[in-house]
């Protein structure tokens, strides 16, 4: 009798999908469009039967299909997403690859996606790879090893050129680990949009395995593969392409790859490379200056101390002379918050608007240190807004544990921005333990 029963139910699940293909034949396409637009307009539920659509020959069929899944925007969507991802068609993969960006990052179809460009000509699409995208996942959150798979297959075998390079995209905003070896392997393409956007990715996921794969771009002749590659190397702290780094400095055909190249330099901090940062350390290149005084404060090298304060005291140069003087000094040692101090004068900074990226950036590196987080918390009774938000995030990425009390006390805190970035903080250092 059981037996009967499931052999009566699979012969209506066939019956019943014989039936739907037949009643699919009978709408022509623009049919079938208006269906899939109106399953688009309803919620979860109407995901299978939509699914079912990706299957179709017809391109602009699949098309439509991708973009009512990403309308509905639900977990639900993230399995027929990463399938479209497979499609061969390019903008059905930039569709799919945006919508799954658009999960993990809700407005980003909207705001900042190809496939928003699709509907406002082809010179937007052109220009979309020309701005750098800074956007980033917070570390707390995991992307499902489904969609890092999904956007490596892309990187690697996406039908265009454009589809890649979305996808290595989405894959640094991502910080998707596992998609580290296509977008290595990408690297080895003649465009040059897609390395780039494949270096600034790997920047995000910040594996320092892959530092040594991207030494070979160092001596590219497109200066902006060469710089960025070389600002790659000096995040990943890849040390054995040092040697590459130098010669690109050496053979620098211009100031933007001297500037690329010494900052590279200056991040790896090698104690051997102190006679380069001598020699720079009062260059007429603000940027070119920096770079040598911050590569001094890393090499930490005490004879050093009395060129890093007289930069920092220097009249009338360039904040950046001095942020990067104050940061070197810091990182000599001097860690007090007096007045007119390297430290408190980092702290201030966060308070300029013009500044505070830089400030932030350095008090980030610094605050590794027990004794600069240590002389940071007192600071905190009399920060200001913007001083405070930079803080919780410069306090995140400390992953120490001894931030939690300062922390727990800014999530008392009267501004609710304020309080709200101290959770995020805790929340991120959490997640750290946990891994």
């Amino acid at each position: 009798m059981i037996v009967k029963s499931i052999r009566l139910l699979a012969g209506a699940v066939v019956l019943c999908s014989l039936i739907f293909g037949q009643t699919e034949d009978r709408y022509n396409a623009n049919q079938r469009v208006l269906r899939i637009r109106e399953l688009g307009k309803k919620d979860a539920q109407a995901i299978p039967a939509l699914t079912q659509y990706l299957n179709d020959p017809n391109r602009d069929i699949r098309v439509e299909t991708v973009k009512a899944i990403v309308k509905l925007d639900t977990a639900s969507s993230l399995d027929p997403l990463t399938k479209a991802a497979h499609d061969n068609d390019a903008e059905i993969q930039i569709r799919a690859t945006d919508g799954l960006t658009n999960y993990y990052v809700p407005g980003y179809v909207a705001k900042g996606g190809l496939s928003g460009s699709f509907t406002r000509g082809v010179r937007q699409v052109k220009s979309f790879f020309s701005s750098r995208n800074d956007q980033v996942l917070d570390p707390d959150i995991t992307v499902r090893a489904d969609v890092s798979d999904a956007l490596a297959y892309v990187i690697q075998g996406g039908a265009s050129i454009d589809a890649r390079a979305n996808a290595a995209r989405a894959a640094g905003i991502l910080r998707a680990e596992p998609t580290v070896p296509a977008l290595l392997a990408a690297l080895r393409s003649k465009d040059s949009q897609l390395i780039f956007e494949c270096l600034v990715a790997l920047q995000k996921i910040h594996d320092p395995s892959a530092g040594p794969g991207v030494a070979f771009l160092a001596q590219d002749l497109d200066d902006r593969v060469q710089a960025t590659d070389l600002e790659t190397i000096g995040v990943l702290r890849s040390l054995s392409s040092a040697p590459d780094v130098r010669s690109a400095l050496t053979n620098a055909r211009n100031v933007r790859i001297r500037r690329a190249a010494l900052e590279a330099l200056a991040m790896l901090g090698i104690p051997g490379d102190r006679p380069i940062f001598q020699q720079y350390a009062k260059d007429a290149d603000v940027d070119v200056r920096a770079a040598a005084l911050e590569g001094l404060g890393r090499v930490r090298e005490p004879e050093d101390y009395p060129t890093l304060d007289q930069a920092f005291n220097e009249k009338d140069a360039d904040w950046k002379i001095h942020l990067a003087a104050a940061f070197a000094l810091v990182d000599e040692g001097k860690v007090d918050t007096a007045e007119f101090s390297p430290l408190r004068y980092l702290f201030e900074n966060l308070d300029v608007k013009a500044h505070a990226g830089a400030a932030s950036a350095y008090l980030t590196e610094l605050a590794r240190r027990d004794d600069v987080r240590g002389a940071l918390f007192p600071l905190l009774q009399e920060a200001t807004k913007d001083q405070k938000l930079a803080l919780c995030s410069v306090f995140s990425a400390s992953q120490s544990e001894d931030v939690i009390p300062a922390l727990n006390t800014l999530t008392k805190d009267i501004d609710p921005d304020v309080s709200l970035a101290a959770t995020r903080a805790i929340r991120i250092l959490q997640a750290h333990k946990n891994t």
